[in-house]
């Protein structure tokens, strides 16, 4: 895979996790991992998960609870 496709596969992940997480207001990031492990593995969502509360837009509590902090709209 070349980078640019590699890129734009890791942007629409990362989109449709943020998407679930919004939708959702909150979930515990085990069990949205167990939804999308058939299409990445552990590191790969660790990645996407820190890259989204680096952003600002999902915030992560100790008890691994994942919730949207982004825009409401």
């Amino acid at each position: 895979m070349d980078t640019a496709k590699a890129v734009a596969s890791l942007k629409q992940q990362a989109m449709a996790i943020a998407c679930a997480i919004k939708a959702l207001g909150e979930v515990p990031s085990g069990h949205l991992y167990a939804q999308v492990m058939d299409h990445m593995d552990l590191a790969q969502y660790e990645l996407l998960i820190g890259a989204l509360v680096d952003s600002g837009y999902v915030q992560q509590r100790a008890d691994h609870m994942l919730t949207w902090s982004g825009p409401k709209g």
